[in-house]
C-alpha cells in the first residue's frame, strides 16, 4: 500500500505550505523576536502536537463522508483552493506586519490553539496526504513522519527569521517582495490543486 504514496510529491507539497506565511508561521517569527531562536524552539512541539491533533480529526472525519459521498472530497479540495486565493491576495495586500518585539509573550498554549484552528490542516487532510491514510496505519505513519521531519526544521526557519529581524541582520530583506513572491507561490499551489481535483 506505501507504493501508492507517492513520498516526493508529498514532501514538496508540504513544505511549500509549512513554509508560506499564516497564522502559526507569523507567531513563531513573532516569539523569535521575543525571545531569540533557542528561547523559541519548544514552540515548535506546541506546532507538530496541534498540526498531528488537526489533521487526523479531519482525515477522520472526511475519509468516511468521501467513501459515501465522492463530491464531498472535490468541495473540500476547491475550499481548500479557494482558500490558497484567499491567503495569496491577503499575503499580497498586507504589508508584512509582524508583531514587535514588545508586545505580550507568546505561549505553547496561544501557538497551539493557533495551529489547532489553521485552515492549513484542512488543506493538508483533504488535498495533501493520501486519502486513504486515516485507514491505513503504516501510509498514516509514514505521512505523519514525514510531515514531522519537515515541519521541526522549516518551524527553526521561522523562528530564526524572527530573531534576525529583531536583531537586524536583515536589513537587506525586503519584507514587501518577500511576501508577494509568497503569494505567488501560493497562487500557483492553488491552480495545482484545482487542476488535479478537475482534470
Amino acid at each position: 500500500m506505501t507504493s501508492q504514496f507517492n513520498f516526493a510529491i508529498f514532501a514538496l507539497s508540504t513544505a511549500v505550505i509549512l513554509l508560506t506565511p499564516g497564522p502559526t508561521n507569523t507567531l513563531l517569527a513573532a516569539a523569535g523576536m521575543e525571545r531569540g531562536a533557542k528561547g523559541t524552539l519548544p514552540l515548535i512541539a506546541c506546532e507538530l502536537l496541534g498540526y498531528l491533533i488537526a489533521i487526523s480529526v479531519w482525515g477522520a472525519v472526511l475519509a468516511p463522508m468521501q467513501s459515501s459521498y465522492p463530491w464531498v472530497a472535490i468541495l473540500a479540495r476547491s475550499a481548500s483552493s479557494l482558500y490558497l486565493i484567499y491567503i495569496a491576495v491577503t499575503v499580497w495586500r498586507a504589508a508584512s506586519v509582524l508583531p514587535t518585539s514588545g508586545q505580550r509573550s507568546i505561549g505553547p498554549k496561544a501557538l497551539f490553539v493557533a495551529t489547532l484552528l489553521n485552515p492549513k490542516a484542512l488543506l493538508f487532510s483533504s488535498a495533501i496526504f493520501p486519502v486513504f491514510a486515516s485507514d491505513n496505519m503504516p501510509i498514516y505513519l509514514a505521512a505523519m513522519a514525514l510531515f514531522s521531519c519537515l515541519l521541526i526544521p522549516i518551524g527553526i526557519i521561522w523562528t530564526m527569521f524572527g530573531a534576525a529581524l529583531a536583531n537586524g541582520r536583515l536589513k537587506f530583506v525586503d519584507r514587501v517582495k518577500l511576501q508577494r513572491a509568497a503569494s505567488l507561490v501560493l497562487c500557483a499551489f492553488s491552480a495545482t490543486i484545482a487542476w488535479a481535483t478537475f482534470r
